[in-house]
C-alpha cells in the first residue's frame, strides 16, 4: 500500500513541536509518547533496511514502524496478526453486533478517569449480556462475547463505546445441549438497555464511595456525595443506546468486520483531506443525518485537532479487546471444542471453510513484495535507531 498523501504523522511533525512548548504541563507522560512514536514511525530514527528485488534488483530502503497501538500506519498488520489468531474461534453459527454507548455527561467525567469507567464499561456490558442471556425467558444459555472498545466519535470527539461480536446462541446449563437464539434475533436490546443502565449507575456509585473517581474544572463540585448523587439521578430516567444490528452473513463478513473495528484509532490517514493555513481538514460521518448527506468534511486548527487525536491516547497497560463467557481466554480452547461437538461440526471442517475466505492472504506470501515487478524482496542491509543511512552504490541504483 503507498503512503497517503498526508498523514497524521505529518501534523505532528509540522506543528507538534510548538504545540507542545505551548502545552507544557498539560499533557500526559503517555500523551507524549504517543506523539512522539508517530513523528518519528517509518522514519530514520527508528532505523531499517534496504532491500533489493530478486526479479529486477529495484532496491529501495523500508524504515521500521513504532508499532504503537495508536498509529494509524501500525494498525493494519496487527489486526491482521490478531484476525489470524481468531479464524479458529469462529463457530458455524449466526454472529451479531452489539453496542452499549454512555450517555454524554458520563463521557465527559470518563475523560480524567478512563480507567475506572472504561474498565466499568467493559464488565457491565459483558454482564449485562450474560445475565440477560442466561435468563430462560430470554435465551437460557452460557454465551460468550468478545467486546472492542472505541473512545471516539467520528469527529474526533470524546465517546466512549463498546462493540460487540457475540455467537447467535450458547450452552445450555447443564453444559449438554447448543441452544439457539430465533434466527435474527438475539436479545432484546430494551432489556439490555435497561440492565446495563442500572448495573452502570450502580458501579459508578461504589466507586465514587471508594474514591477512585477524580474531578476537574467544572466537575470539581462532583466530588461531593451528596451532589454526586443528585447529579447521577436524571441519568436513571434518560435512555441509554444499545443496539443490536442483524446478523453478519457468514464468517467471512465476521472476520471482515473485526479487521476493521479491532484495530481502529481514533481517525484514519485515509480520512484525512487537506492540511494548510486554514487547519487540518478530515471527512467524518455526521450519523443525526441519513443517507449521503451524512458525510460531511470537517477543519480543525492543528493545534485542536492535536487535541482530539490525542484525548483517545489510552491508560498504560489497558486491554481495548477482551473476551467473555465462553470466549474467555482462560477456557476458550475447551468450550469452542464442547460447542462444535454439540453442533456436530468437525473442527477441521470449519478451519478448511475459513481458510477459503481468502487464501490470497496466506502467510505464505513474501513478506516484502516489489514495487516494480511483484517478485520478492530481500534484506541486504539493516541500520540501528539514530544511525545515518547510506545509500545503494550507484552500480547496484543502475542495475
Amino acid at each position: 500500500m503507498g503512503r497517503c498523501a498526508l498523514e497524521v504523522a505529518d501534523i505532528f511533525r509540522t506543528y507538534g513541536p510548538a504545540w507542545r512548548q505551548a502545552q507544557q504541563g498539560h499533557l500526559s507522560v503517555a500523551q507524549l509518547k504517543v506523539m512522539s512514536a508517530i513523528e518519528q514511525c517509518r522514519s530514520a530514527a527508528l532505523g531499517g533496511h534496504v532491500l533489493r528485488c530478486n526479479g529486477c534488483d529495484h532496491v529501495e530502503i523500508a524504515y521500521n514502524s513504532c508499532r504503537n497501538r495508536h498509529c494509524p500506519k501500525c494498525q493494519a498488520k496487527a489486526a491482521e496478526r490478531w484476525l489470524e489468531a481468531r479464524q479458529a474461534d469462529l463457530l458455524p453459527v449466526e454472529y451479531y453486533h452489539v453496542v452499549f454507548t454512555l450517555p454524554a455527561p458520563i463521557s465527559e467525567i470518563a475523560y480524567y478517569n478512563k480507567a475506572v469507567i472504561y474498565r466499568l464499561l467493559f464488565e457491565v456490558a459483558a454482564d449485562t449480556l450474560q445475565t440477560i442471556a442466561a435468563d430462560p425467558k430470554h435465551l437460557g444459555a452460557e454465551i460468550g462475547a468478545t467486546l472492542v472498545l472505541h473512545t471516539w466519535g467520528s469527529a474526533l470527539t470524546h465517546h466512549p463505546h463498546v462493540h460487540g461480536i457475540v455467537p447467535g446462541g450458547g450452552l445450555s446449563p447443564d453444559g449438554k445441549r447448543w441452544v439457539s437464539c430465533r434466527p435474527g434475533f438475539f436479545l432484546s436490546v430494551r432489556v439490555l438497555s435497561r440492565l446495563f443502565r442500572r448495573r452502570f449507575l450502580e458501579a459508578l456509585g461504589e466507586a465514587h464511595q471508594a474514591g477512585q473517581l477524580k474531578f476537574f474544572g467544572e466537575h470539581a463540585r462532583l466530588a461531593d456525595a451528596t451532589v454526586f448523587a443528585r447529579w447521577l439521578a436524571p441519568l436513571r430516567k434518560c435512555e441509554w443506546v444499545v443496539y443490536a444490528k442483524r446478523p453478519f452473513a457468514g464468517p467471512a463478513a465476521v472476520l471482515a468486520y473485526l479487521s476493521r473495528y479491532t484495530h481502529r484509532v481514533a481517525i484514519s490517514n485515509r480520512r484525512l483531506v487537506a492540511l494548510d493555513e486554514r487547519g487540518v481538514t478530515f471527512r467524518w460521518k455526521d450519523y443525526r443525518i441519513s443517507g449521503r448527506t451524512r458525510h460531511k468534511t470537517m477543519t480543525l486548527s492543528s493545534e485542536e485537532f492535536m487535541r482530539r487525536f490525542l484525548l483517545h491516547v489510552l491508560p498504560g497497560g489497558f486491554h481495548r479487546i477482551r473476551h467473555y463467557g465462553l470466549l474467555a481466554n482462560g477456557e476458550r480452547r475447551e468450550n469452542l471444542a464442547k460447542a462444535r461437538e454439540l453442533l456436530g461440526v468437525e473442527r477441521s471442517g470449519v478451519d478448511a471453510a475459513l481458510l477459503e475466505i481468502d487464501a490470497s492472504d496466506s502467510l505464505v506470501q513474501p513478506t516484502f513484495v516489489c514495487p516494480c515487478c511483484g517478485s520478492p524482496m530481500r534484506i541486504i542491509e539493516t541500520f540501528l535507531r539514530g544511525q545515518s543511512i547510506r545509500a545503494p552504490p550507484p552500480s547496484r541504483l543502475a542495475a
